[in-house]
């Protein structure tokens, strides 16, 4: 594992290179020690990555990166492969922000476009807000702004794809999230067929429109006349897949090794229906009480320090089929 915080949770059960993703003497023995790369994070610097690739491979790879990283190149990626978004514009000034908002209309979002996550890097355009200067106070980096989309819910489909081209796909899943975070996902999520069948098909089709090899993750949303609208993509395991632990015949992290390491892809079906709660910042201080409970299997993710907004662990219960 190559991550530059030394004391991180994953240090604690796996070898740890804890070097900077600019330190090449540190990149190129760590691509010695190891016979394939993934990715866990899609902050990495693509420097970094196309550093590694060449000496072994890495799945995903710094093109499917480079799309994940920006939100622009992300929705003109998808808009090409015939995937529809909420309406978007790019944003490089105060001047495009002002047009953008002529296209898209109010309410929208303006979002960082690259490294926000978990509601951060964003700012809400309602109908009464202020723009004046908002792109000064987004830092004056290049930005993306979406217009609101009518969805009734949001859903995401982990799709697998390994080195044969086979893709294998999770069940497609709802996502409540709170304050910008997810805080709760329900497998199966509470669509009709047809919607189910959509969701899969656009998470299909974007991996293998990426020619991606590994695990990505495709969150949509469910519009009130029966669209189904992507928002983004993540090149890793992903939070709305944590429930595959305990809930399905393989993991999304056993199936990323098989995906990466050219074995045959796992069965993706959930043994029960399954709803995964995350622990944001000083909740995960109940795990006695959570542990009362005999159906719930509880993850703490082993973070050092507890703070607001922070995902530090998770707990899944499951429902025997029959009886929900």
């Amino acid at each position: 594992m190559f991550e530059p915080q030394a004391d991180c949770p994953a240090s604690h059960v796996a070898a740890h290179t804890a070097a900077g993703y600019d330190d090449m003497a540190a990149l190129d023995a760590f691509a010695a020690a190891v016979d394939v790369v993934t990715l866990e994070f899609e902050n990495v610097p693509i420097a970094a990555v196309e550093r590694l690739a060449r000496q072994v491979p890495v799945r995903p790879g710094a093109a499917a990166l480079a799309v994940a990283q920006d939100r622009a190149e992300e929705k003109a990626f998808l808009n090409k492969a015939g995937i529809e978004t909420a309406p978007w514009a790019p944003v490089l000034s105060q001047a495009d922000l002002e047009n953008a908002l002529a296209f898209t209309g109010r309410p929208a979002v303006l979002k960082t476009a690259r490294l926000g996550y978990d509601g951060k890097g964003q700012s809400t355009i309602r109908p009464d807000t202020d723009i004046d200067g908002l792109f000064d106070r987004m830092g004056g980096v290049a930005c993306v702004l979406e217009g609101f989309v009518d969805f009734d819910l949001e859903v995401s489909v982990l799709a697998a794809r390994g080195l044969d081209g086979e893709i294998a796909c999770f069940e497609t899943v709802e996502n409540i999230h709170r304050d910008h975070i997810l805080h709760r996902t329900l497998v199966p999520a509470r669509v009709s067929p047809e919607i189910d069948a959509r969701a899969q098909e656009i998470a299909r089709r974007t991996i293998e429109a990426l020619d991606y090899i590994g695990l990505l993750a495709v969150e949509m949303f469910v519009c009130a006349d029966g669209r189904v609208v992507a928002n983004e993509i993540a090149p890793r395991p992903h939070n709305s897949g944590h429930w595959s632990i305990d809930g399905a015949t393989t993991s999304q992290f056993e199936q990323v090794v098989r995906a990466i390491c050219g074995l045959p892809l796992g069965k993706t079906q959930r043994v029960a229906d399954c709803e995964m709660r995350n622990l944001i910042g000083d909740e995960a201080d109940d795990w006695a009480a959570i542990l009362a409970d005999p159906g719930a299997r509880l993850h703490l993710y082993g973070k050092a320090e507890s703070r607001p907004g922070r995902k530090m662990g998770h707990v899944t219960t499951l429902f025997p089929k029959p009886d929900r």
